[in-house]
């Protein structure tokens, strides 16, 4: 685990992850209503009706509202929003039926954040608290916990070269929020497996970052 690098991944990151969710969950949202859209939404439907992160309603709440929430009363370190980006990452590829949208985004949330509190910070709230925290029931959170934690297989070790790749996509998502005409829509990221050459320039490098978020923002929408 990459421990001091999340600084970078505190409130700011917080607000960061925040906006990328609620803008996929939007972009999600309108691909339902899309009537050429309608056999594949169909399938999705399908499997958010047994996913135990789909509700029957939106909650009133805002991501980004929610997620000031959880950062005011869990006390999570920086690096907790990171990893619990990673996290989330992971289950979603894991389970490419599933589009985070408004339904689901906020127990994602709750749950990749506890996931990530648990594993990085040597202290932190318990079960009962978070769902106090995230508007749910304490048995609805230990399930959510529990299948949340299937659905990544467990896989809860992060490598510093990860959490850093995460990191700069954060930071592009904060490229996007200062300059949105000058950087493409960020997604949920899939770690590089290679790294650049080191006499690779700087342009070659954002431009291998942008083609790589779109391409997974693909997968996120479909």
């Amino acid at each position: 685990m990459a421990g001091g690098g999340g600084g970078g991944g505190g409130g700011g990151g917080g607000g960061i992850l925040s906006s990328l969710l609620q803008r996929v969950a939007e972009r999600n949202d309108a691909a339902a209503v899309d009537v050429g859209a309608a056999a594949k939404r169909q399938q999705q439907q399908q499997a958010q009706a047994v996913s135990a992160f789909h509700g029957l309603t939106k909650p009133a709440i805002s991501v980004g509202g929610y997620l000031e929430r959880i950062f005011r009363f869990a006390n999570c370190s920086p690096s907790c929003y990171v990893v619990a980006y990673i996290y989330l990452d992971r289950f979603l590829r894991r389970r490419p039926a599933l589009a985070v949208d408004s339904f689901n985004v906020h127990r994602l949330l709750i749950t990749s954040v506890l996931t990530a509190v648990k594993f990085v910070d040597d202290i932190c709230y318990n079960n009962a608290y978070f769902a106090r925290v995230g508007g749910i029931s304490l048995m609805e959170m230990n399930y959510l916990e529990v299948d949340f934690l299937f659905g990544i297989a467990f896989d809860l070790n992060v490598t510093p070269a990860a959490f850093a790749s995460y990191c700069a996509v954060l930071q592009s998502e904060m490229a996007y929020l200062e300059q949105p005409a000058a950087v493409d829509l960020p997604s949920l990221h899939c770690c590089p497996s290679d790294q650049d050459d080191a006499g690779c320039c700087h342009h070659k490098q954002q431009q291998q970052q942008q083609q790589q978020q779109h391409q997974h923002q693909h997968q996120l929408t479909v």
